[in-house]
């Protein structure tokens, strides 16, 4: 059992293994894409990193340790200018595997390695601002029972305005009412209305009428 032994053996011994993560490295940080079996992309995501990560550094030590592990120099050049700009605000992850499927032949696992494009960067960074612009969910339970609130009242107010409104027109056409006359309907006029200001003739017409009965009887009786 292998145990506490890191790494891939990749049915090489160590020159050949050696050798062959050079090779693949440099093609590979060349190239920015490369097509190879799922294990060999694994490892040699470990090295195409710890190679970002001096260019990343740029000082002359790191430049040397480079050197003496890619085998061109054109590739150093890039690692130390393009990579570094690129990379610059990312702490780790450059690179991305993607698994194709199995290979005809040997049935190998088959994958894809690349390295994330710049686009990517800025992408993280919106995304990254996106949360912190919008209120939390805390802030919009308490804005939204106060805003409840706020148009409660209003409406509160509003009804009481409009049941102010209903009595004091309700208190106008009642006194209207009340000033309004009374009238009286009678046989003799055929049923048409007459004023509450033609009372008091009748009333003075009833008392001359019953003068005059109670002459008549009084006239008998002296008789």
């Amino acid at each position: 059992m292998r145990h506490q032994k890191a790494g891939r053996r990749l049915g090489r011994n160590t020159s050949h293994r050696k050798a062959m993560l050079r090779n693949i490295t440099t093609s590979f940080l060349e190239l920015e894409r490369i097509e190879t079996t799922e294990a060999k992309a694994k490892e040699l995501r470990r090295y195409a990193e710890k190679m970002i990560t001096l260019g990343k550094r740029g000082d002359l030590h790191a430049r040397r340790q480079a050197l003496s592990f890619i085998r061109k120099r054109s590739v150093v050049e890039k690692l130390f200018s393009e990579y570094a700009e690129r990379f610059s605000d990312r702490k780790g992850g450059y690179t991305r595997i993607m698994k194709l499927g199995r290979r005809t032949g040997d049935n190998a696992r088959m994958a894809v390695i690349e390295l994330l494009p710049a686009d990517e960067k800025k992408k993280s960074k919106e995304k990254k601002k996106s949360p912190a612009a919008k209120p939390s969910k805390a802030k919009e339970k308490t804005a939204k029972p106060a805003a409840e609130k706020k148009d409660a009242v209003k409406t509160k107010a509003a009804d009481e305005k409009g049941a102010k409104t209903t009595k004091a027109a309700s208190g106008e056409k009642k006194e209207k009412t009340e000033k309004k006359p009374a009238t009286k309907t009678t046989a003799k006029d055929g049923g048409k209305k007459t004023k509450a200001a033609d009372t008091p003739k009748k009333k003075t017409q009833t008392k001359k009428s019953a003068e005059k009965s109670t002459g008549g009887v009084k006239k008998k009786s002296d008789a």
